[in-house]
């Protein structure tokens, strides 16, 4: 047992895991460990348990951090107070056991794999075994309230389609989905308490001291098994359970498997995709011979399929409803009932959301159910699968149907044309059309030289084609907003990840910004930073694919003016940070610096917990370590630009000022320039020097916000540091890595700040020198960088 205080860190070196318990168990049974785990194709690492043995071939069945893995230099920390604290290189938090001032003592690895933490009294604290992820491990159990989820894949442990867990009365298994489809359950007669893994089968037990003789059998596990297994819930939905035979790991039973045939698995044929014995095919055309849908990929049906023309919520006057006979699905969830087919069809084609429509008669069939499903998975073919099947059940997939074109009839001109105009005007076509050839190969070997330049980078994102991005947001349906250069849209990778796709617009700035964004964005990951997942170069096509943030941008949670939803004082500090480390970062921690150059609102985007990430490189400058600053033209938002855009001399610290303004935005909940606000309160900077010389600063704390009233005097230091951050003369300004270190309380805010912000735009007064010494500053420039592979 490890004994508290500790520390370990994870260094950079070659090895797959750092352990830093280990325990080895019986000699016929597997052994454990636990520590960092990285895999050599991946610079991000998981604080892990893995089962092994044999030395070489460990196995992952516990991870702490699977939606936030860290980098080389994490750190592992047992506190004084007796919190296990996880935290990532540049020691932002990434995750806690949550045992401060429980008199924890110490860290133990088990036998059967359970890493516990210890109180002085050798009692167990808390345990890894009520926090599962993917996988059971022997004597494990899987309580109500707990739950397994998948993992994206065998390289992607983050959490995945399909999840597993229990009610009173029995254990289901669900696929991802709003809401979730449930494709398996065994039910039970009594209530229950959990199951349990041990060597012989996956049990019920209906008591809380788990005794065999109150238990039954979920499903068996055969007995000629050895000690060294465990059991996952696989990224396809299968229940296995995996056990070491002579020098690897091989399923040894699909638990699952006498409940649920091959087809009934949701990804078994993919989305929308119709299963037959195995076999995978898409949905057949309509009655007027239309096809609606073509395999993803023509030599791996199992992928699904598309349709070939992505159903459009602005377009739902072209919708109608294609029934797939002898066909069925894996889940029946009830919307509604007593109702009719029709009644059921017109009510999936007035949602929006709904994808397809399943309608169940009763047995009289006077009326009968519905269910509305917004995903479509895995189709069943029960003709061949079932002769003998009752299709009671009539299946109905939403379609999109092409506006029908008016074709309009030309008449024919006047015959009697001058025989020589005629050679003139053909000449001069012949000219225009041999001009137009010469521009279109000019430009399309400028486009192809531009995409073998960029496949040519090393370490760059995923490439997608258009078409892959047409159906991974069906056909740009749902746009979330306005990000640079371009619209955004959601939509959905085939592995169920949510993502953001970014349409580049306007063909004279589209290259340097997809250029910019890529080749910069591709090669820097900070957990601030908005992931780069892949991007579209396809002739004049230019997408960025980025990870989805579902809570949005920041201004829609700060300047909504609605008490229900504004956010406290913990949430707001929390976001400052982040935006502090995601900056520090890009300023100072890369290669080379990293300019913002349009720090606002709308470019911090919140995850599901509310962690802040910058967002929008398509403005960003890449400039030498040695170089200071950069000669640039002006360009930005109007309220966050530093005055030095004025002079050309541009250094990081604009972003700085960026910074400063969002500070003061976050905190008094209102735009720096509010032109809806008479001339005297447009400008939130000059109420707050107002408010700044009178003293009464927490006069302009945000309202909607009790929580941010109770903690008035810490926002109002919060205040200062936005203060520090706007001094008009960039030198005073803090470098944003000084800022997170005030923000943790490292380093003490500067004493007699100016609060005479220049929100305006004028030129900053440069210390020391005349005018003439400040024409001069201004006018040799200094080349910009442009953004290339680090």
């Amino acid at each position: 047992m490890d004994q508290h205080p500790g520390e370990w860190v994870y260094s950079p070196d070659l090895a797959l895991v750092k352990p830093i318990l280990l325990s080895l168990g019986e000699t016929s049974g597997p052994g454990f460990l636990c520590g960092f785990y990285c895999p050599y194709e991946s610079y991000l690492c998981l604080f892990a348990i893995l089962i092994f043995q044999d030395v070489y071939s460990p196995q992952l069945v516990w991870s702490a951090n699977r939606n936030r893995p860290v980098r080389f230099n994490a750190t592992l920390r047992l506190t004084e107070d007796g919190n296990l604290i996880l935290a990532d290189a540049d020691g932002t938090f990434v995750w806690s056991t949550n045992t401060a001032s429980k008199s924890v003592s110490g860290l133990n690895l088990t036998e059967t794999g359970n890493l516990v933490l210890l109180d002085r009294n050798n009692e167990m604290v808390w345990q890894s075994f009520d926090h599962p992820t993917d996988s059971l491990v022997l004597q494990q159990k899987l309580v109500r309230g707990k739950k397994l989820i998948s993992s994206v894949s065998a390289s992607n442990w983050t959490h995945g389609w399909f999840s597993l867990s229990l009610t009173n009365y029995s254990v289901a298994a669900y696929i991802q989905s709003n809401p979730p489809q449930l494709y398996y359950e065994q039910d039970w007669y009594m209530p229950s308490r959990g199951i349990k893994y041990t060597n012989r089968s996956l049990s019920i037990y209906y008591d809380w001291r788990f005794e065999e003789d109150n238990s039954t059998v979920l499903a068996p596990i055969p007995g000629t098994l050895s000690a060294a297994q465990y059991m996952r819930l696989g990224s396809d939905g299968h229940l296995r359970v995996y056990q070491w035979q002579e020098t690897e790991w091989k399923e040894a039973v699909d638990l699952m498997d006498g409940v649920l045939t091959e087809c009934r698995y949701p990804l078994a044929c993919g989305k929308y995709g119709i299963c037959s014995a195995g076999q995978c095919t898409c949905p057949g055309a309509s009655d007027n011979g239309t096809i609606y849908f073509r395999p993803i990929n023509e030599r791996q049906t199992n992928l699904g399929c598309s349709a070939i023309t992505p159903i459009s919520c602005q377009l739902s006057q072209y919708h109608s409803l294609l029934e797939i006979q002898n066909t069925s699905y894996f889940t029946f969830q009830l919307d509604m009932q007593s109702t009719d087919v029709e009644i059921c069809k017109q009510t999936c084609l007035k949602n929006c959301s709904c994808k397809a429509a399943l309608f169940r008669p009763t047995s009289n069939h006077s009326s009968g159910y519905c269910c509305l499903l917004s995903d479509v998975f895995t189709l069943r073919n029960v003709e061949t699968l079932y002769p003998t099947y009752d299709f009671s059940t009539s299946l109905f997939l939403k379609v999109e149907n092409s506006p029908t074109e008016n074709v309009v009839e030309k008449k024919a001109g006047n015959a009697r044309i001058i025989v020589g105009s005629s050679l003139g005007a053909l000449f001069g076509v012949l000219i225009l059309i041999g001009a137009f050839i010469f521009l279109f190969w000019k430009r399309r070997d400028s486009e192809e030289a531009e995409e073998d330049h960029l496949d040519c980078i090393p370490g760059m994102p995923t490439r997608f084609s258009f078409e892959d991005l047409k159906a991974i947001t069906e056909n740009f349906s749902c746009k979330l907003g306005e990000g640079g250069f371009g619209s955004v849209f959601q939509g959905t990778l085939s592995n169920g990840i949510k993502v953001a796709v970014k349409n580049l617009e306007g063909l004279g700035q589209v290259k340097k910004s997809f250029l910019a964004e890529v080749e910069t964005i591709g090669s820097v990951h900070h957990v601030n930073l908005v992931r780069l997942i892949g991007f579209c170069a396809e002739k004049s096509h230019r997408l960025l694919v980025y990870e989805c943030m579902c809570n949005g941008s920041l201004d829609k949670w700060i300047f909504h003016g609605n008490r229900d939803l504004a956010l406290g004082w913990q949430s707001r500090r929390k976001i400052i940070l982040d935006i502090a480390k995601g900056l520090s970062y890009l300023h100072e921690d890369c290669r080379k610096k990293i300019f913002h150059l349009d720090i606002k609102p709308q470019n911090i985007l919140l995850d599901e917990d509310f962690n802040a990430k910058v967002s929008d490189f398509g403005l960003s400058k890449l400039i030498d370590k040695d170089q200071s600053q950069v000669v640039t033209r002006m360009r930005g938002t109007p309220g966050y630009l530093a005055p030095e855009w004025l002079t050309s001399i541009i250094t990081e610290k604009v972003d700085v000022y960026s910074f400063g303004v969002v500070v003061l935005e976050i905190l008094c909940g209102r735009k720096n320039l509010d032109r809806s606000q008479t001339e005297e309160d447009m400008h939130l900077l000059g109420i707050f020097k107002r408010k700044a010389e009178e003293n009464r600063l927490a006069d302009i704390i945000d309202k909607c916000s009790e929580d941010m009233q109770l903690h008035g005097a810490d926002v109002v230091e919060m205040m200062k540091v936005g203060a520090w951050c706007l001094q008009g003369d960039f030198a005073r300004r803090p470098s944003m890595s000084v800022v997170v270190k005030v923000l943790e309380g490292s380093v003490d805010i500067e004493d007699n700040l100016e609060y005479s912000f220049s929100y305006s735009l004028q030129p900053p007064k440069i210390a020391g020198m005349g005018n003439k010494a400040a024409d001069a500053a201004t006018a040799v420039p200094i080349p910009s960088v442009l953004s290339g592979p680090r």
